[in-house]
């Protein structure tokens, strides 16, 4: 299965790993790898999230306390968050 990002998903990854990278030099990285182990999980296993609603699931990120907010649509699995786990809940719902 294919992972894709929509852009606002895109934008909060990066603004997340330089943010990371400006407090301490490689954090921007680890993170960056934990999107790419978790993202590859997801290829493999798209449903093995925690569903929030009819559309989409959520799984944690291992090390950082994120969670990357997910659809399975037309053969692939869309990231429409990468949401931190304890700001604004549920800001990404209106995302299409």
């Amino acid at each position: 299965m294919r992972l894709r990002f929509l852009p606002a998903a895109r934008e909060e990854l990066d603004v997340a790993a330089s943010y990371l990278e400006d407090r301490i030099f490689g954090l921007g990285k680890e993170f960056l790898d934990d999107i790419e182990r978790t993202g590859a999980l997801l290829c493999q296993f798209s449903q093995i999230g925690r569903r929030l609603d009819s559309l989409h699931r959520e799984i944690p990120l291992q090390r950082f306390s994120f969670n990357l907010v997910y659809r399975i649509r037309d053969g692939e699995t869309v990231v429409v968050a990468v949401a931190h786990k304890r700001r604004r809940p549920g800001y990404w719902r209106s995302r299409k």
